[in-house]
């Protein structure tokens, strides 16, 4: 799992280092090497932004199932069932 979140955050840098540097020669201005984009505001912005998506859908995935099983939902067997009673009350 180490390996393809460093494999994805790389990917997501070059991307945003190739975007970065397109804006930085639409506006005249010189673009920058790999290494100095990861030291960016704009690099950070972007890793920061996509880690808050993740945590909030992951983080609301756990609550909302746990409250969901809590409740007695449908969906979801009774806390401590055999996985084929789905859908049994008690």
């Amino acid at each position: 799992m180490g390996v393809i979140f460093l494999g994805s955050w790389l990917a997501q840098g070059v991307a945003g280092a190739a975007s970065f540097n397109q804006q930085q020669l639409s506006q005249l201005q010189d673009p920058v090497s790999f290494r100095g984009y990861l030291g960016t505001s704009d690099f950070w912005n972007r890793t920061l932004q996509n880690w808050q998506s993740e945590f909030l859908a992951v983080g609301s995935m756990a609550v909302l199932s746990v409250y969901l099983r809590q409740r007695g939902s449908p969906e979801s067997k009774p806390v401590g069932a055999p996985h084929d009673a789905a859908g049994v009350e008690g």
